[in-house]
């Protein structure tokens, strides 16, 4: 049963796209990293708004803590993967505004760090140009936007920069609600922040740039150039 089809029988008032208080679920957040094996970049993602504001979201990671084979060629046989010695697999992250974000360790970049996490899949000239601004000391290319926000959250990155349309209300309603339940922020590249209500263009098409700290050093560094090309 998709995970729409089980919301609407266990709670049939409830209207996926629809009314004030509205859904977004992406079963598959990091397809093509799936399709390759990448199994750690992969989560589902559940949102939810009120009135267009993100208030809820849930990702979960059915793969974490699986590792990739490469040796036994898990390109050529993509069911295969295997678990880290003693792994727990799986876990669930969730966070609700006002309540808090919970199912992992926060934990911030080190100071004077500047880490960017971009997309590895769908990058263009725009993407490059905006994370080569950033002055980065490191970049990781990763799939699935909840994935990036999870690299906030733990530490591994400072900000997701991604100056490009792409990614879809789906993919940030529930991430954007765990990142701000720890005092983050993800806005388009314009800074503005996103709507969720029925009625909202389901591209993003101004990108998305989301920092745990610090966002406005980051929001300072996006070229007008950039700015000028997506068009909110």
């Amino acid at each position: 049963m998709s995970i729409c089809s089980s919301l609407a029988r266990k709670f049939p008032k409830l209207t996926i796209i629809g009314e004030e208080l509205v859904v977004w679920v992406d079963p598959l957040d990091g397809t093509k990293e799936y399709t390759e094996g990448l199994l750690d970049n992969v989560t589902v993602l559940i949102g939810i708004a009120y009135e267009g504001k993100a208030i809820a979201g849930v990702i979960n990671q059915p793969y974490y803590n699986y590792e990739n084979n490469e040796k036994q060629q898990l390109r050529e046989h993509r069911n295969e993967a295997k678990a880290g010695p003693d792994a727990v697999l799986g876990r669930t992250i969730w966070g609700v505004l006002g309540l808090g974000a919970f199912g992992f360790q926060l934990k911030e970049v080190p100071a004077g760090k500047h880490i960017i996490t971009t997309t590895r899949s769908h990058s263009n000239k725009l993407v490059t140009d905006c994370v080569a601004a950033m002055n980065p000391d490191a970049v990781l290319r990763v799939g699935g936007a909840g994935n990036k926000i999870i690299q906030l959250i733990e530490g591994k990155a400072s900000a997701y920069v991604f100056a490009s349309p792409g990614c879809k209300k789906w993919d940030t309603c529930a991430p954007e609600v765990i990142l701000h339940a720890v005092g983050g922020k993800l806005t388009d590249i314009h800074g503005n922040v996103l709507q969720y209500h029925k009625d909202v263009k389901h591209m993003n098409s101004a990108g998305v740039l989301a920092t745990l700290r610090n966002y406005d050093y980051y929001a300072s560094r996006v070229p007008e150039s950039i700015k000028n090309a997506l068009v909110p």
